[in-house]
């Protein structure tokens, strides 16, 4: 893909975002802005794709949003309409995500603040290098949170230490992210994206449509009562119970074999 600010590949049914302005420590401006969202578009609709891995190129994973093309902005006459920035731009990569119904897995090869930890806390998984790092860092310029930071840290870590993250502007080493459950695993700088590429090629194996409903279910329960949760696993359960692979599930179970799951 002709990328100016990031790199995607695809390989083993994974496709691979790389952001790439490492000289800004892989801050977001406009272009990055775009070009995520055009490259989340390209893996939603790409039906070799059954798995998504999300990185930063250099030392870091993002520093969140590039605060340098901002200042000209505050010295305009309409200054900066935060609203409609985060609606343009962070709330539709975020949402986005969390829709796509493939697995997303978060390789996080350095520090990750702002938008940047907003886009980890988004993936379905969060596997760190031993050098990564993390930053609420809203409270640090005075603003509040933002890119689901607000949504999606508390029910990840809890709402106690989300709110000390997030008023104290600490920051959290890989050690005490993989304590707090804001990781899944952590792995040596040079062993992280190698091992999560295997994990996640091994994912693009697994039943898609289920993966997919499981996340639709999970969204639903976030924000769902019991009732309302029951019902709409039976909802969806209606949809994976007619899948192909679903049968093939079955099938292999009752054959005492492996099963080959097609993600249809």
């Amino acid at each position: 893909m002709a990328y100016s600010t990031l790199l995607y590949e695809k390989s083993d049914g994974v496709g691979t975002i790389t952001l790439n302005r490492p000289d800004k420590s892989n801050a977001f401006n406009d272009t990055l802005i775009a070009e995520m969202i055009d490259a989340l578009k390209t893996v939603e609709r790409d039906g070799e794709v059954r798995a998504v891995v999300i990185t930063g190129a250099g030392k870091n994973f993002s520093a969140g949003q590039d605060l340098g093309p901002l200042v000209a902005r505050y010295k305009t006459p309409g200054g900066i309409n935060f609203g409609t920035h985060l609606r343009e731009s962070y709330n539709l990569i975020i949402a986005r995500i969390r829709a796509l119904e493939k697995p997303v897995i978060a390789a996080v090869n350095g520090a990750a603040a702002g938008a940047g930890l907003g886009l980890v806390c988004a993936c379905d998984l969060r596997h760190a290098s031993e050098n990564a790092k993390f930053r609420m860092a809203f409270i640090g310029i005075a603003l509040a949170p933002d890119s689901g930071t607000s949504f999606l840290l508390p029910r990840l870590i809890g709402l106690g230490r989300a709110t000390e993250m997030a008023l104290t502007n600490e920051l959290i080493d890989a050690e005490k992210a993989l304590q707090f459950g804001l990781v899944n695993r952590v792995f040596k700088g040079d062993e992280l994206l190698p091992h999560t590429h295997e994990f996640a090629a091994k994912l693009a194996q697994s039943p898609t449509r289920g993966i997919g409903l499981t996340k639709r279910a999970f969204n639903r329960a976030l924000t769902a009562d019991l009732e309302g949760a029951l019902e709409n696993e039976a909802y969806l359960q209606e949809i994976a119970g007619h899948t192909a692979d679903h049968f093939e599930g079955v099938t292999a179970f009752i054959e005492k074999r492996a099963p080959q799951f097609k993600g249809a």
